[in-house]
């Protein structure tokens, strides 16, 4: 028999599904709410936090960018459920694919799933650039493969050379049961933080390019890679939608400000006054060409709103450092977690 949270959760999850196939409510049209129920978790209930992301830890004196959540205007997104999340994922292995906002979904989807289940076993692994994190119990694995362009890096004679139509990766990827993959972050890395030295397209060397034209030459490789290689009937495909940065308060239409540096509050407007992401246009027009089914987690506008949600002056850098792209945890990669499960009860 169910307990009665668990029939509370199972309720909910059924009401929701009437909802969306009933009104084809989009979760990802709303506005975010003040909600004193959230956050889903407290930061230092979760052990794994990585330092950049844990801002109340780094000294970040205000809270309120923890209390809010996500609304969608024609419909109500469920609040994650841990428990539920583990019990329909057993013996199931998702794997997170992309860069360091892929971590920040993957670091957050794991102290969810910890604070549900904070008595269970659990065995944090790293090797190499994949970490693993999973429920003996449970037989659940939640991964997360470092992969800043999901196309190949490889070490010649004369450099490195980021090759846009080659992908060696991509064997890690296969049987894992879920996939949500990320990239764009990396793509505008200049100087020393570039991890590259020249870009090949179709055997011929550049020494630079356009960024978005190698962006999408490397999504329609990617593309191919997953017409070609997953099964649709074993494996879901998700794209985590571009993470944006709030770098530029006129993007916010906000002269008074040079960064999010200072933000505590989100913007209260639906509509955000910079306007859809270059790079999130490109993607967009990728994945239609993708013949296999793959689900946009369509997190950039929702996100766009939320200046106020990164750690600024209180992650790795201190302040010395303001980081205006990662975001505080618990934070907004929490929502983009809850949308995740909606997409995975939905489909």
């Amino acid at each position: 028999m169910m307990g009665p949270f668990a029939l509370a959760a199972f309720l909910f999850v059924i009401e929701f599904c009437q909802q969306v196939h009933g009104s084809r409510c989009d979760l990802y049209k709303g506005k975010w709410v003040y909600d004193a129920s959230y956050p889903l978790y407290n930061s230092t209930n979760c052990p794994f936090i990585l330092q950049e992301f844990n801002c109340q830890s780094n000294g970040r004196p205000d809270h309120l960018y923890q209390n809010y959540r996500w609304q969608p205007t024609s419909c109500n997104l469920p609040r994650f459920n841990g428990r539920d999340f583990l019990r329909r994922f057993k013996g199931k292995r998702i794997m997170f694919v992309g860069d360091s906002l892929s971590l920040n979904q993957w670091l957050s989807l794991t102290c969810l799933l910890h604070t549900a289940v904070c008595r269970a076993k659990y065995n944090l692994q790293r090797i190499g650039g994949l970490s693993t994190f999973s429920f003996p119990a449970y037989g659940v694995s939640i991964m997360f493969s470092r992969n800043a362009f999901l196309v190949d890096i490889v070490n010649e004679k004369y450099g490195r050379v980021l090759k846009l139509n080659s992908i060696g990766s991509g064997q890690l990827w296969e049987g894992a049961d879920v996939l949500i993959f990320d990239t764009w972050h990396w793509w505008l890395h200049t100087g020393q933080k570039q991890p590259w030295d020249y870009v090949q397209d179709n055997k011929i060397t550049h020494k630079d390019m356009n960024r978005l034209v190698a962006y999408e030459k490397a999504l329609r490789t990617w593309a191919r890679w997953v017409n070609f290689n997953v099964d649709s009937a074993k494996t879901k495909v998700f794209f985590q939608g571009v993470s944006p940065d709030h770098m530029d308060s006129r993007d916010w239409a906000d002269p008074t400000a040079k960064t999010c540096r200072g933000e505590t509050l989100p913007m209260i407007s639906m509509d955000y006054p910079g306007g859809p992401h270059p790079a999130q246009v490109v993607l967009n027009k990728v994945l239609r060409s993708v013949s296999k089914p793959v689900h946009l987690l369509d997190i950039t506008a929702l996100s766009q709103l939320r200046k106020d949600g990164h750690p600024s002056a209180y992650g790795y850098g201190g302040r010395r450092g303001t980081d205006c792209t990662h975001w505080c945890l618990p934070g907004v990669p929490d929502t983009w977690n809850e949308l995740l499960f909606a997409a995975l009860i939905q489909s």
